[in-house]
């Protein structure tokens, strides 16, 4: 064979040669990359989007979107109202185990959350949260018509009925509506039941509700925990403070 045709033969033979191995290489590569990703997938969870924050599931009811299906599941429950998860000791229901399992603290007495200043003991982390805001002092919440400050969110909705006029609590009885649930159940049994379940240790005398029986209570004790800013005299009852506070006001004037 002539030399330029067998150096060509080789030069080819050679390129292809070349070209197989490359190939071979890349698709072992390929393989173990391959063989790689599938044992990562298997220690990722199998519901989760394979992507960071990707929500892949939608609720067809209402705008959001969920990274696995078992909380769009969860979430479904709040449109249909279905609450799978029944309490064995009454007759409460909810739409998460979780939920349930705050609840059951109720009837079990457990009281996992201890506060560290003065040592009470909670059912749930947010209630201690709360309570810890009565040792700081703090404030965090605002209400926009006045300056008034509260220490949660559920008070601060309970005072802006003050200025909505919202009275959502409705007595079936003679059809007086209240803004605040503890209202309506004070205003029931003043006015319909004639129950008084809390009596002074003292005389004996009965009232419908804690409120009174504590203002009562001060009679005995002679306890005046509401002083005057201004000259420090006290009072056992609130509004008998205010009334007082004129007195200064008309001082100023």
């Amino acid at each position: 064979m002539p030399k330029k045709k067998w150096l060509k033969r080789y030069q080819n033979e050679t390129s292809n040669e070349r070209y197989q191995n490359e190939t071979s290489n890349i698709q072992t590569i390929e393989r173990k990359q391959s063989k790689g990703n599938k044992g990562n997938n298997k220690r990722k969870h199998p519901e989760r989007s394979t992507h960071a924050g990707e929500k892949r599931f939608k609720c067809e009811t209402c705008p959001k979107r969920f990274t696995a299906p078992s909380d769009l599941r969860r979430h479904m429950s709040t449109h249909t109202d279905e609450k799978p998860f029944s309490c064995p000791e009454c007759t409460r229901n909810f739409t998460e185990k979780g939920s349930l399992l705050k609840h059951m603290m109720i009837h079990t007495g457990e009281k996992p959350y201890n506060c560290s200043k003065c040592g009470m003991n909670f059912t749930q982390k947010g209630n201690l949260h709360k309570h810890m805001r009565a040792h700081t002092g703090e404030k965090s919440f605002s209400c926009p018509e006045c300056t008034r400050n509260f220490t949660d969110k559920a008070n601060l909705n309970k005072h802006m009925r003050i200025h909505t006029g919202e009275k959502p609590y409705n007595c079936s009885n003679c059809g007086m509506n209240f803004t605040q649930k503890g209202s309506l159940h004070k205003h029931m049994r003043r006015i319909h039941s004639g129950e008084i379940p809390h009596s002074c240790s003292e005389c004996g005398m009965n009232f419908a509700d804690s409120s009174s029986q504590l203002r009562h209570s001060r009679t005995h004790t002679n306890e005046k925990p509401h002083a005057c800013s201004v000259c420090n005299k006290a009072f056992s009852l609130l509004h008998n403070m205010k009334r007082h506070m004129k007195i200064h006001d008309n001082d100023r004037r």
